[in-house]
């Protein structure tokens, strides 16, 4: 439990999506909430495409990740509803679902095995032939050899995400403070929360890497809303790639997975992905390019957020290491989070997602060449 006399009861370091929705429910339970960050809102938010997807983003050897997913994915629909009582603010959440799609015969390969693995462990996926899907979807590409329906799947855009989160962390009673951490020791509070995305690891010396994504972003003709419903993803000769619809005609083209901690945007990535996007959609080429971003996603060792307190600083609790899944953690990590704050005793599912569970940490090492929460922009 927290408590003592201190500037806050509880600094949050970062705020994007995770940190903001901490902030959001530790003022709604009546404690004194600081957020640091010298740029608000311009992270991950500003280039992720906020897929709530716990069917399309389930794999191989991730059933513990995939639950999360799941579970969390299970509240988003009252913590939109919620958020949007609460701010007024549209968030963009779409519930159409997606389709997931498939160009060749080893593409529909290697979509078949994934998706019996997911109906496997229990997922709705519901496969679909050609003209099934161009019922759903008429726009695809007549090449298409198949794909499947996850009905669950939604979206919400992160953008309008983060700025509600805002309004209703401060209308809450947390106070912004538009300047950076540097050091866990800096903030006065009882409990400091470390959402800093790929910046935790110098923070903490916690093992979260930068992995950069590449995205675009579209603009359907004349202003008008895409002619497109559902979130597409899929393989085209075996190039990943999915256009999400907004309504207010973005469509957003992603992404790159590269092991780099570089900003830069590539010919090579941008063709790469519009070759994908146009032979599972041909129409988006009629599409008027306004964004090429990249950023970092916050990458662990298993690919499962870091979640719970550091390791010999019971002080300190980590959020983060998110890698893609940052969105749509989002109202299971606020509310694991502040449990364990508010009550001093964690929630069975943050067992598997302790911090300390690669070892010790070292900020020192950490610290000489790791990302900070400064200046960058982080996926969280």
């Amino acid at each position: 439990m927290v408590g003592g006399e201190r500037g806050a009861d509880v600094a949050v370091v970062g705020a994007g999506p995770i940190g903001l929705a901490v902030a959001w429910r530790c003022a709604t339970r009546g404690l004194r909430v600081s957020v640091y960050d010298a740029t608000p809102g311009s992270g991950a938010s500003e280039v992720a495409a906020g897929m709530l997807a716990p069917v399309a983003e389930a794999y191989f050897g991730e059933r513990m990740l995939t639950g999360l997913l799941v579970s969390s994915a299970a509240r988003w629909p009252d913590f939109a509803a919620e958020l949007t009582a609460e701010t007024g603010m549209d968030l963009g959440y779409r519930t159409e679902g997606t389709l997931t799609v498939a160009l060749t015969p080893d593409d529909l390969a290697e979509a078949e095995r994934l998706w019996t693995y997911q109906r496997q462990v229990g997922l709705p996926v519901t496969p679909l032939r050609p003209a099934e899907l161009r019922e759903r979807e008429p726009l695809l590409a007549t090449r298409l050899r198949g794909g499947a329906l996850a009905p669950g799947d939604h979206q919400v855009d992160p953008r309008r995400l983060v700025a509600a989160l805002r309004i209703a962390a401060e209308r809450a009673g947390a106070t912004m403070l538009p300047r950076p951490v540097r050091d866990l020791a800096e903030p006065d509070a009882a409990v400091t929360v470390v959402a800093a995305g790929c910046g935790t690891a110098a923070l903490t010396g916690l093992p979260v890497r930068p992995v950069k994504g590449q995205v675009l972003r579209l603009r359907a003709p004349d202003g008008a809303a895409p002619r497109f419903r559902h979130v597409i993803r899929g393989h085209a000769d075996g190039r990943g790639v999915y256009l999400v619809p907004r309504t207010d005609g973005e469509v957003v083209v992603g992404a790159t997975v590269e092991e780099r901690s570089d900003l830069g945007v590539t010919a090579g990535a941008v063709l790469e992905l519009l070759r994908a996007a146009t032979d599972l959609l041909p129409e988006i080429a009629e599409y008027e390019l306004v964004e090429a971003r990249a950023g970092l996603r916050p990458g662990t060792p298993d690919n499962a957020p870091l979640l719970g307190r550091l390791p010999d600083r019971p002080e300190v609790v980590v959020a983060a290491g998110h890698f893609r899944h940052g969105i749509v953690l989002t109202p299971l990590t606020a509310d694991l989070v502040t449990d364990l704050i508010v009550t001093g005793t964690p929630d069975p599912a943050l067992a598997p997602l302790d911090p300390g569970r690669f070892g010790v940490p070292d900020p020192a090492a950490a610290a000489e060449d790791g990302p900070t929460n400064e200046g960058r922009t982080l996926w969280s």
